[in-house]
């Protein structure tokens, strides 16, 4: 599990999420807007991270939030994010041969749901 100090995509924490789970008269979205401010604009920055997977070279691009999360689950799977990328990489060329950059925002997604 995420450690409850650890910061999630635009600096949530895990009560932070727990909460915009919670239910309530406001809906996610509204919930989810006044979590924000706009410090956390820099989150929403591409980032181009280069990586050897398999000998091969590749960069990838995506915003600094999944980059955030990658290395909290980086951290949880006691690995360097090259590490993850290229496992990650391996069981997407099953699902998406294609696209790297979605399957990490995938598995980005899922991580904080099957952590919160």
């Amino acid at each position: 599990m995420i450690p409850a100090s650890a910061k999630l995509p635009l600096s949530f924490d895990i009560g932070d999420v727990a909460e915009l789970s919670a239910g309530g008269a406001e809906k996610p979205l509204s919930r989810l807007f006044a979590l924000c401010n706009i410090e956390q604009q820099q989150e929403f920055v591409p980032e181009k991270r280069s990586f050897r997977i398999h000998g091969h070279s590749t960069t990838i691009r995506l915003e600094r939030a999944y980059w955030t999360v990658l290395e909290l689950l980086a951290g949880e799977e006691e690995m360097t994010v090259a590490s993850l990328v290229t496992r990650i990489h391996d069981h997407c060329q099953i699902a998406n041969e294609k696209n790297l950059a979605s399957c990490l925002r995938v598995v980005c997604l899922k991580f904080i749901n099957v952590c919160t």
